[in-house]
């Protein structure tokens, strides 16, 4: 079918996620097409958008949309790993200026909290629809998750713990309080910055 007029809806779309998913070397109308797919996924969630849906919001039905698209299944797992790694990227930019132990972990669980705690980041919509998603889609997720994931084990593994403490339940805990904070986190007392810090104040000291 011929491209349709891009409405109000479109125009909308255009631009909310350029800083969550990596564009180099994409047409205007390809990055057009991920961030409409990004914006519904995080606003809706994977089963509740289809790529009508997505080809609806951009102003493009039938062959002319499936030029970009694949399948639903594969641009949710494409977005899914674009968007976990700009986040992984920014964690080792945060990082590798540090060099003591317990620097390198206050500076990832900053970045962690900008980027969990920005209402433009993909990263916390997509992870948290992990569970909603298809058994098929999420073990095609999972392999990216745990590369990420693999900063922490590092990180977490050159701190001089105390030896009676178990590292794994360490990460576990850390990263758990680290994906959960924008459910009970208010703008108005404390910056992402300063939570970060506190976590970390927490896990070393215990207070």
């Amino acid at each position: 079918m011929a491209r349709k007029q891009t409405g109000e809806a479109g125009r909308s779309v255009k631009g909310r996620f350029s800083g969550a998913l990596p564009m180099d070397g994409l047409s205007e109308r390809h990055r057009e097409v991920l961030e409409a797919a990004a914006a519904l996924f995080a606003e809706r969630g994977y089963a509740a958008t289809s790529v009508r849906d997505i080809g609806e919001k951009v102003g493009l039905l039938g062959g002319s949309l499936y030029h970009y698209i694949k399948s639903k299944e594969a641009l949710f797992v494409s977005i899914h790993d674009m968007a976990l790694q700009v986040a992984e990227d920014r964690v080792k930019a945060a990082v590798a200026p540090q060099n003591e132990p317990w620097a390198r972990l206050e500076a990832a669980c900053i970045a962690m909290m900008e980027i969990q705690l920005d209402p433009d980041s993909l990263t916390m919509p997509l992870m948290g629809d992990f569970n909603a998603v298809p058994p098929e889609i999420r073990e095609r997720l999972v392999a990216k998750r745990d590369k990420f994931e693999q900063l922490f084990r590092d990180l977490v593994g050159d701190l001089p713990l105390d030896p009676a403490c178990d590292r794994q339940v360490y990460r576990l805990l850390l990263l758990t309080l680290l994906n959960n904070v924008s459910i009970w986190y208010r703008q108005e007392r404390l910056s992402p910055q300063d939570i970060g810090r506190q976590i970390v104040r927490i896990f070393r000291y215990g207070g």
